[in-house]
């Protein structure tokens, strides 16, 4: 085995293919830990393999989603190569597509939604996967995942690269086996396909062969997932057969239909008192201060948020507490008293606790906040707020001061003498 490659430490060997090898390496530079894709000399000279390099080569550092495999650096030569990527060390999906070792349901749900947001982000970009598979979706832990392997990508900015034909047959859409242009509704398929599978443990087209799975794909009806797994609720039936439908323009419009819908499925199914990603993003999204935030800042913020349910009549935060968090109402209402008095009430969407959080802790909490209904709510300390990335600080703090800015302005015009008629 190699030790070194280029400025990368060999450790240990990921995976074996057909056209090279991925290793487990630290970049000597930054002692970093990465996932190295060094292309075999052997077959670096067939075009298409080549070209399939390229493409991924070509898209170092300019993918940045949380949901997404970042590549850190390439160099290609006349003869060789190698990607550097980030390293994800839990594993693909592959061995959650059989039915010993199934997600629950709403575990696969947020896996499906996570995938739509990066495939969202990334047809924004340009980029039509083309090869979305269990075997190219890494995982984090849990169901936090990342899509990778974008060397299949169909560059609609390059169009030299649509000529390549590569995928894996079982999750090829119809289009795709085809050889016709493709768009966002072919890798919907895919995903669609990737879902069926984790849901039921079995994919939704089966043969024997090659030939005859891509006859079925294109000329074959699925079963709907119910039918395979009955516990799977109804309505995921419809979503999974419009996705997996033969033709694009059948499927939903854009990426974010098809999450809203499974998002949809998954607050019908889940327990009352869990809190899935889906909803945590769902409720910034829609936040209207927040709208500047991109997809990937958005997650940034549901993941630094302590993510809590309560029930109607609670307390979350008293007055002359200690404590510089700040607050977000993601669901139902809330009041603000100070002794005894009404001072606000906070709905969906709104922020509290934040001159606590501006003045660092100095001063104590100056409002009891009740709940009133049942409510949603995350809690952001200052230090997970400071390990943000600098543009999702920015654009979090100007939201912020315009609620404050807001609020002082209606503050100002109760206490304002009312205007002589």
């Amino acid at each position: 085995m190699l030790n070194r490659v280029g400025k990368y430490e060999l450790k240990s060997t990921l995976g074996t293919g057909a056209s090279g090898t991925v290793y487990l390496a630290v970049d000597t530079f930054s002692n970093t830990e990465v996932a190295l894709k060094v292309i075999n000399p052997a077959v670096f000279e067939d075009p298409a393999i080549r070209a399939q390099f390229l493409n991924e080569a070509s898209l170092a550092g300019q993918l940045h989603h949380p949901h997404i495999v970042s590549i850190l650096d390439a160099v290609v030569t006349d003869d060789s190569g190698h990607i550097a990527m980030e390293y994800v060390p839990g594993g693909n999906l592959a061995k959650r597509a059989s039915a010993p070792n199934l997600f629950s349901i709403e575990d696969a749900i947020q896996v499906g939604f996570k995938c739509c947001g990066a495939l969202d982000y990334a047809f924004r970009q340009g980029i039509v996967h083309r090869d979305v598979k269990p075997a190219n979706i890494m995982v984090v832990k849990g169901t936090d995942v990342k899509i990778a392997d974008f060397g299949a990508a169909y560059l609609r900015k390059n169009p030299a690269a649509e000529i390549i034909t590569i995928g894996s047959p079982a999750y090829m859409s119809p289009e795709q086996i085809g050889a016709q242009p493709l768009t966002l509704q072919s890798d919907m398929f895919s995903l669609g396909t990737v879902l069926y599978e984790l849901l039921t443990g079995q994919r939704p087209f089966i043969a024997p062969t090659v030939q005859a799975t891509l006859d079925k794909i294109t000329t074959g009806e699925p079963l709907p997932p119910s039918r395979v797994r009955p516990a799977l609720p109804s309505e995921l039936d419809r979503i999974l057969l419009k996705v997996l439908h033969k033709t694009p323009a059948a499927r939903f419009t854009t990426w974010a239909e098809f999450a809203l819908e499974l998002a949809k499925v998954g607050r019908l199914s889940f327990h009352q008192q869990i809190i899935q990603d889906s909803e945590k993003y769902d409720a910034l999204r829609r936040v209207e201060m927040l709208q500047k935030l991109d997809d990937a800042q958005i997650w940034e913020l549901v993941q630094a948020g302590r993510w809590m349910r309560l029930p109607a009549r609670s307390s979350i935060i008293r007055e002359n507490d200690a404590g510089q968090s700040l607050f977000f109402l993601a669901k139902g209402q809330a009041k603000a008293t100070r002794q005894g008095r009404l001072l606000n009430l906070i709905g969906a969407g709104e922020c509290f606790g934040e001159m606590s959080y501006i003045r660092g802790g100095e001063m104590p909490r100056q409002a009891t906040i009740d709940s009133l209904t049942e409510v949603t709510f995350a809690e952001f300390e200052a230090a997970s707020l400071e390990q943000m990335s600098a543009g999702c600080q920015l654009h979090f703090m100007r939201a912020l001061v315009r609620t404050l800015v807001e609020r002082l302005q209606l503050a100002n015009t109760r206490i304002s003498p009312a205007a002589s008629p």
